[in-house]
This record gives C-alpha cells, structure tokens and sequence, in this order.
C-alpha cells in the first residue's frame, strides 16, 4: 500500500490547480500543531510585574506579595544535564496547563533544543541585550539545578539592582542555596505564585498553609472583592489562595558592588557589559586568553555619568592565575592601608559567598541574614594572615603592587573570569544597599524560601531551619569521626 499523496493548491497566474507533492518519509509538513512550537522574541512580552516584599515583627525574612499574578517566567535549567531537561519540560507543561497567562523564557541555547518538546509557543533573547530585556521583562525565576545554577540565574542581573524572586529546586551536586527536590515542584509553585492572592482559604494539604493566623481571626481578611482576584480565579483548583498572611518566604541576599578602574582611576565596567551575561561561551571570541578583554584608555560611564557596577552574590576574588610566582596584592580598608597580600590570591565574599570559596579557603561561616562582607586570602604566605569579616558597608580597594613584575592577574566574579588588571589597576568592592523604597525593595537578591511548620512564637526557628539544616545535612558541620556511638 503507498504512502497517501499531499496536496495542495498553488495559483500560476489567474489558473488555480491542484498540484502533488511528493512523499518524502521522515520529512514533516508544516501545520497548525507545528507552528505553536516556535520561539518568540521576549521583548514582546509585557513588561515585569515586581513584587512588594513586607517585613512583620514575627520573622526577620521577608513576605512576598504579588500585586497581580505573575506572567513571565524564565525557566533556567542545569546545562549539559539531559535528565534535568525532561524535569524542566515536565514542570513547563504543568503550569502551562494549570496556570493561565504564563509565557515561559529560556535562555537562547536552551530555548533552541527544547522548544520542539513543548507543545506551544515559547520565548528567548537574542544575546546582544539579552540582561536589560531580562531586568525588563521577567517576574520570577525558576532554576532547576545545583549551586551554580542559582548563580547563573543572578549573574542575568548583574548590572540591575533590582532582581526578580528566584525560585530554586535541587537537582545539583550540592545544591546547598536549593530549597526544594524537584518532586515537590507542583507544591512549590503554587505557593509561590499565589503569594498574596487576597483570599485566605485553607488549602494546599501543608500545615504551615491550614493555620489561620491571628489576624485572619481578627477579621484583618480582605480584599474579597478586590478586583485583582480575577486574575488568580482561573487556576486550574479548588481553595487556590494562600491568603495575605500565608505568602511564601523571602530571603533578601546581599551582593557585593565591584567596581573595575585602570591606572589612571577610569571605570572600565561599562567596557565589560559583553561577559557579564550568564549565556555559555559556545565559540564567541571576545578574548584571546579567555578572560582579558582588550579595552581603551577612556572613561566609561553610562548615562548621568554614574558608572555601571557590576554584582556578585559569591564572591570576588584576584588570584595568581597560571602564573608560579605569589600574587601581590596591596589591600585598602576605607582608604587606608591594611596589608600586603603576598599568597595565591584574594577573595571578598558575601555571607551567601562564605560557604562557597571562601569555605574552602578556611574562612568563617556566616549566616546570610548578617550584613558584612569577608577578606580571605587564598593560601597566605604569612601564617598570621587570618579571614576578617567587616560590616557590610566598608570599601575595599584591591591594588596591584608593583612588586607584582609586570603580571596580568585574573579578576573573577561568582567563579567567572571578567578581566586582567595589571599594576595600578583596582577592584574596588564594598556591600550592596538594601533599600525600602515606596515601589518596594531595592536591591539583593530575593530568594523563595520553604516556610517551616515549627518555630517558636517569633519565628525564629523558622528562619534558620533550611540554613541551619545545610550546614548539618550537606557541609556535615563539626561530623565526628568513627560511626555513631562510638566512643571518642
């Protein structure tokens, strides 16, 4: 039996005929179900919704608060990880399907391989622009993947001070910053995107969501006939709300704000724009040896004359590269001179940085709700060269010394390598602001945290429980040796 024969009519002059087209196997035919997997401009989207984030005297974190539900989700899954890949089109096609108005963005090499997985229109970048029309566009950002995956999502906003929520599931390594398994994603998601729904239900089958708080008895509901509501009425469910007193938790991390100038004092940031995108290096030649980046002597600036700073929420660190002698680094603490570095390099790192890198360099761990920033040498030649933590505000200023022989030493910020400075040249770094501002919080980097359904009346357990959790869990903070029960 032969395969049917498709046809179609063609028009050759004021003739209309039906002409065969010939069978060809394997090959598909462009239709209606094949042109809903495509890849749309993101610049089309509406512009960001941005969440308020309301301090209570019951928690030092956070509540988030959606004035409306979100609509643009950028969906960042662990690269080069093919099971990861099936867990993020499994979680697309779930809130596609339950959660009207969505429009999920990729980066552009993911958007490219799992668009034809996907039975509906998706949305990337092009690379060049691609972080202002992130800043612009998206509400919330989901990752699916370890450490690192979390840090490729902030690095997206790295010249913004304003980042979207990040909602993170554990699919890594490690994934100490992760707070959720991936199998409770459908959970994690609808507390998260009804975070501030006006309606208090008890729903949701969790026991930190089925407490009504006291305000809710006091009669503090509201907003039944807020018009808002409309937009949340058409998930998919019953009991959808979480209500204005059960919103998801936030965790506002700090970053650090680096500053790159040359020998002669110029801010050289602006010249840097082009790597401080988190899309992978897949072949494009913007340095010759991998890092340095060939730029002019001239000011940079942006517009008003404010230079661009860049944001790290690991670290910054200038080490001795592939170089074999010591790296000598002259270290400046609110314009006075601390110390000669003479060791394989420098790190000033965040309290979310401190369990990263400078962990591994034998600096102290802090928790993330303390505002300071650490200097911790990597491998010191003098033994009495111990970590500091200082508080958050304090500048810091990286000088090479010229003792260091004419040497380009690598500049790297959260493990991504940005520029080579030389002698004269400076890193200057010092504590991003958090600021309340009437639009909302400025500044940080917002983090979804799973609420707990213990803690004492202030909340406080509730705080430490996934910090606290990691350290025991994945670091095996302060593990005894031998197997449990053995006598020490």
């Amino acid at each position: 039996m032969t395969a049917p024969r498709h046809r179609v009519l063609a028009v050759r002059g004021s003739k209309r005929f039906a002409e065969p087209r010939r069978y060809v196997p394997g090959l598909r035919f462009f239709s209606a179900s094949s042109k809903r997997r495509q890849i749309l401009d993101v610049a089309t989207l509406p512009d960001r919704i941005v969440p308020h984030y309301q301090q209570t005297s019951a928690s030092s974190l956070l509540s988030l608060q959606w004035p409306r539900p979100p609509r643009n989700i950028l969906l960042m899954p662990k690269l080069h990880a093919p099971q990861v890949i099936i867990s993020a089109v499994e979680f697309a096609k779930h809130v596609h399907g339950n959660y009207p108005g969505l429009n999920l963005v990729f980066e552009a090499h993911v958007a490219k391989h799992i668009h034809d997985s996907l039975p509906f229109p998706i949305y990337a970048t092009n690379l060049v622009g691609s972080t202002d029309q992130y800043a612009k566009k998206i509400d919330l950002v989901t990752t699916m993947g370890g450490d690192g995956t979390i840090l490729r999502a902030a690095s997206l906003f790295s010249m913004h001070n304003s980042v979207p929520p990040i909602l993170s599931f554990s699919m890594g390594t490690l994934g100490f910053l992760g707070e959720w398994k991936f199998d409770e994603y459908k959970r994690a998601w609808r507390e998260c995107y009804m975070s501030g729904c006006p309606v208090g239900v008890e729903d949701l089958g969790d026991p930190h969501t089925r407490v009504t708080t006291a305000s809710q008895q006091s009669g503090s509901q509201i907003g039944h006939e807020d018009p808002q509501l409309g937009d949340w009425d058409s998930v998919r469910g019953n009991g959808k709300c979480m209500g204005l007193n059960r919103t998801s938790k936030i965790l506002l991390r700090n970053r650090l704000r680096v500053g790159i100038y040359d020998s002669e004092g110029n801010n050289i940031n602006e010249q840097l724009i082009p790597t401080s995108t988190a899309e992978p290096d897949l072949g494009s030649d913007l340095s010759q040896d991998g890092f340095s980046l060939q730029y002019p002597k001239r000011s940079s600036s942006i517009s008003g004359g404010i230079p661009p700073s860049l944001h790290a929420i690991n670290e910054v660190s200038i080490d001795r590269g592939a170089h074999p002698h010591l790296a000598i680094i002259d270290i400046y603490v609110n314009n006075h001179f601390l110390t000669e570095s003479v060791a394989d390099g420098i790190l000033i790192s965040t309290p979310t940085g401190s369990t990263a890198y400078s962990l591994s360099a034998g600096g102290s761990i802090v928790h993330p709700l303390v505002k300071s920033l650490l200097i911790t040498p990597i491998s010191p030649r003098s033994l009495s060269f111990r970590p500091l933590v200082l508080p958050l505000h304090t500048k810091v200023a990286l000088r090479l010394s010229k003792r260091n022989r004419g040497r380009e030493l690598p500049v790297s910020i959260d493990g991504k390598r940005r520029v080579g400075v030389t002698i004269g040249m400076e890193v200057r770094v010092e504590g991003e602001r958090l600021e309340k501002m009437a639009e909302g919080w400025r500044g940080g980097v917002p983090c979804v945290i799973r609420a707990s359904s213990k803690g004492d009346g202030e909340g406080i357990a509730e705080d430490d429980d996934s910090w606290v959790g990691g350290l025991n869990g994945l670091l095996k903070f302060n593990y005894p040796f031998g197997e449990p029960g053995e006598s020490h």
